[in-house]
């Protein structure tokens, strides 16, 4: 769980989190239990942010990512290995970088920032992507930190020039007879011409062979990968896609993100720049990326508008809240976080709220949208489509629930919202983070506060 930045800036925090006062079936709020010490780990302070954390689920170490180092802890917090993955000598202008080919530009001792975490439990070992050299990654082995690989020679290795700690997310998705995959989405930075926004890679057995996160698919037409039009940037100079979280279930990869886009007020003929909140949804198996449909989310209580997504957790429904959303206890429920309007990214409003989504009810309504543009009603209704006018073409075929795309409507736009549900809100300090798990059939969510406060 991961707070505000200043909580996290020095001090890696993990508390007895089921140690909160409960209440009792009868409603009756029992006595707190008596207060214990938080187990703390510090780093130095010359190392800056602390910026991802992940948890082995077979061990229970903690790999933490910070700028400069990969930790990773025992899981009452004690150091037993460290990595360096910085500072070098670098240019964020240098592309390829430098340890590639001759720079003209400048070099001066630069940090590396980690942007991604993931552990790959198939082979053992941890990807750990950092901000030096246009994004490069270095598989580490889990058990000492060794370093297995670190594909720098090849165009695809570059992952993204972005700084941000906050800009990139990955899924990997997992086979018994095959090579894994890893779908890996990033913010651009006004470089589309070099990276894709989402694409998928591959992920070999063998860290240092040629093909590690070589594109699943790739050839002079199709590729599995999306690129973001370098005509958007005319419309929306600083145009971006920000990624806050992303999970696999059932056959697909999911994305939440949050990107700009100009509308027009009602009763204004002059657009302007907000932010939309959007689900990404793509199929495991479309190596073309032909299924990318994307639909805005957001939730709204009492008439006010909560657009601004900041953090999302995937859980499952449990027996008790199943049964108020009529759904199964194995359904997907997204707990998700937004703060108050949609024109500040960057200075996000203190108001936010704790909204739900059924997965399913998500999916429904990306059916409907997929049914209708193949009966060749609207357009593809995408924001950052070079043209956003383009027309739906239609086809007769069976869309279910499990339709991939044709090289056809694709990438399609959801154009209407789709509503969370509102469960709890917080005018003073807004809420960052969440997780959620299911407790003797009750569902349970745990918030991190701006200021750093954990509630229940």
């Amino acid at each position: 769980l991961i707070m505000s930045p200043a909580m996290w800036k020095w001090t890696c925090l993990v508390s007895h989190l089921l140690l909160s006062t409960t209440v009792s079936p009868l409603g009756r709020q029992q006595p707190p239990h008596p207060k214990r010490p938080f187990i703390t780990f510090t780093g130095e302070q010359s190392e800056g942010n602390f910026n991802h954390l992940v948890v082995d689920e077979r061990t229970g170490h903690i790999y933490l990512g910070a700028v400069n180092r990969i930790y990773k802890l025992s899981s009452d917090l004690k150091v037993l290995v460290t990595h360096e993955t910085g500072p070098d000598d670098d240019n964020p202008k240098c592309y390829p970088p430098r340890i590639v080919q001759t720079c003209n530009e400048p070099l001066t001792p630069t940090n590396n920032i980690n942007k991604m975490l993931l552990i790959d439990y198939k082979e053992n070992r941890l990807i750990a992507c950092g901000s030096l050299y246009q994004g490069i990654c270095k598989l580490l082995r889990l058990d000492d930190l060794f370093k297995l690989g670190e594909p720098f020679h090849k165009k695809e290795h570059y992952l993204s020039g972005v700084n941000e700690s906050g800009s990139v997310f990955g899924v990997i998705v997992s086979y018994s007879n095959m090579d894994d995959k890893l779908f890996i989405a990033t913010a651009v930075d006004g470089k589309p011409e070099y990276f894709p926004t989402i694409s998928s890679r591959k992920l070999t057995k063998n860290s240092e062979a040629d093909g590690m996160f070589a594109y699943v698919f790739h050839d002079e037409f199709v590729a599995s990968m999306i690129k973001i039009p370098s005509d958007t940037f005319t419309i929306i100079p600083d145009f971006d896609i920000y990624y806050i979280y992303g999970f696999s279930s059932g056959n697909f990869v999911y994305f939440l993100t949050l990107q700009p886009e100009m509308i027009s007020p009602p009763g204004s003929t002059t657009k302007e720049q907000v932010y939309t909140s959007k689900l990404v949804r793509l199929c495991k198996e479309d190596t073309a990326f032909n299924s990318y449909v994307e639909v805005p989310i957001g939730c709204e209580k009492n008439g006010v508008e909560y657009r601004l997504l900041q953090a999302a957790y995937l859980s499952k429904a449990g027996a008790i809240l199943a049964r108020s959303l009529g759904v199964g206890p194995e359904d997907d429920i997204l707990f998700t976080v937004f703060s108050k309007g949609q024109k500040r990214k960057m200075k996000s409003l203190d108001e936010s709220a704790l909204c739900i989504f059924v997965l399913k009810n998500i999916n429904d309504r990306i059916k409907d949208r997929l049914q209708s543009c193949y009966r060749g009603e609207g357009t593809l209704d995408l924001a950052w489509l070079k043209v956003k006018d383009i027309p739906c073409s239609s086809a007769l075929l069976t869309i279910d629930d499990n339709f991939c795309g044709l090289d056809m409507n694709a990438p399609l736009g959801v154009s209407s919202m789709v509503r969370g549900l509102p469960i709890f809100t917080e005018d003073g300090d807004r809420m960052t983070s969440v997780i959620a798990y299911v407790y003797k059939n009750h569902s349970l969510a745990f918030v991190g506060t701006k200021s750093g406060k954990l509630k229940k």
